[in-house]
């Protein structure tokens, strides 16, 4: 009995990636894919919405 998989498609280039264990790039398609999307996150291209709390002037220098 062969086991199935579920497809997704990689964040970068959109080709199917089967989401198995041995697929160490999951949920990217290859290791080029996964770096392109850490570069894109470490521009600062993608942000994660922050919720409401210390505004950036509260948070400052840590003298609080």
């Amino acid at each position: 009995m062969s086991e199935k998989y579920k497809i997704v498609a990689c964040p970068t280039c959109e080709k199917p990636v089967e989401w198995r264990p041995e697929n160490k790039f999951r949920p990217f398609c290859s290791e080029r894919c996964k770096l392109i999307d850490l570069g894109e996150w470490a521009a600062e291209k993608f942000k994660v919405p922050a919720e409401d709390g210390l505004s950036e002037d509260e948070f400052g220098d840590g003298n609080h």
